[in-house]
């Protein structure tokens, strides 16, 4: 579920695609959200900051950053690793919650190297939060990639951060995890081996496809070319509408895909069930403190005959804040409802 791929030398510009594969409609909405707004980590808000940097961010049920950029050219995408293990709480550790993870690092970072150097210094733990829509507890892996055309594969594995830090590192999709895949990759023709390509939507033939297409694209001459080459290698790797195989009911999709220019800062969106291409140009956003959060309502606008389509930047509009998901707001949909006190006798009835 899910493929990213980096192209760092794209003539000067660094381009990152992904695809956004699930087995049902994430509610995937864009927000721009500015500088100054203080954050805590959803877990017991011990760890708390101020955003430094603004952020343009696809949320899923606008409670969880999946992807984004912020304004320094750092960006981030969140993709599904079932091998991810965050070991119980360790109240000697900072955390995060799953869905602030990839926030914190858009807020307080402007390259890979920072955001790197930070989960080292500090050994932070990722929280699991249980989806309150679907009781799905999601496992995720995180990669990270900046204007510099570094990159980064974080994955959580015995509750330690494992991390793939390199300008190398251009694709990540999901299981097995990335050390196994790197070296699954070399059996394939133009990789290193000499088995024809592979074509499934298995995880392991989308990395290599990935990879191949990618170091085979041809310098472009303008930005669209660029994001144009960017789409075709992750339409590639995309995954088509199907009855799901046999023991394998929640088999994926692809919903949405992104292409971002982190060199000029560009953000382009489609989804593959109202597909219309839009994109925003962060310089045409205002991210300066006390500025407000705003969203461009992907659901409603896109779902309208004709949606709307191209540059969307002066389209966002007020709709209160960004609430993330946190611990205690899962753990008190677990518990449900609290009993309300019994109700008396009526009149005139027996006590």
């Amino acid at each position: 579920m899910c493929t990213r791929v980096m192209w760092p030398d794209a003539d000067g510009s660094v381009i990152v695609g992904r695809n956004m594969d699930y087995h049902r409609d994430l509610g995937t909405n864009l927000w721009k959200l500015p500088r100054g707004i203080s954050r805590d980590d959803g877990v017991k808000g011990e760890l708390t900051w101020t955003a430094k940097y603004g952020s343009l961010v696809a949320t899923a049920f606008d409670m969880i950053s999946v992807d984004g950029i912020n304004e320094a050219g750092l960006s981030g995408h969140i993709l599904w690793l079932a091998e991810s293990t965050y070991e119980p709480r360790d109240e000697s550790r900072p955390a995060l919650s799953q869905a602030v993870w990839l926030q914190y690092f858009l807020d307080n970072h402007a390259t890979v190297a920072e955001a790197v150097a930070w989960i080292e210094d500090n050994d932070a733990q990722v929280v699991q939060l249980t989806d309150p829509s679907s009781g799905e507890v999601p496992a995720i892996h995180l990669a990270l990639d900046d204007a510099t055309g570094d990159s980064a594969i974080i994955e959580y594995l015995d509750g330690k951060a494992q991390i793939h830090h390199g300008r190398g590192y251009q694709v990540m999709t999901n299981s097995p995890t990335f050390d196994k895949q790197l070296e699954l990759v070399e059996q394939w023709q133009g990789l290193g081996g000499d088995k024809p390509l592979p074509g499934s939507t298995l995880a392991t033939d989308r990395f290599a496809r990935a990879l191949y297409y990618v170091g085979r694209l041809t310098q472009p001459k303008t930005q669209v070319d660029a994001i144009a080459a960017m789409f075709s290698v992750i339409r590639n790797t995309a995954q088509p509408f199907r009855e799901p195989d046999p023991g394998k009911p929640d088999a994926s999709q692809t919903i949405w895909q992104v292409v971002a220019d982190l060199t000029s800062k560009r953000y382009v969106f489609e989804s593959t069930t109202r597909p219309n291409i839009v994109w925003v140009d962060l310089g045409d956003l205002d991210f300066s403190e006390g500025s407000p959060s705003l969203k461009l309502d992907l659901l409603s606008k896109l779902a309208l005959e004709g949606g709307v389509a191209g540059n969307v930047s002066d389209k966002f509009e007020a709709d209160g804040d960004l609430n993330f998901l946190t611990l205690s707001l899962v753990n008190a949909l677990k518990a449900g409802p609290k009993p309300g006190p019994k109700p008396g006798p009526k009149a005139g009835a027996e006590a």
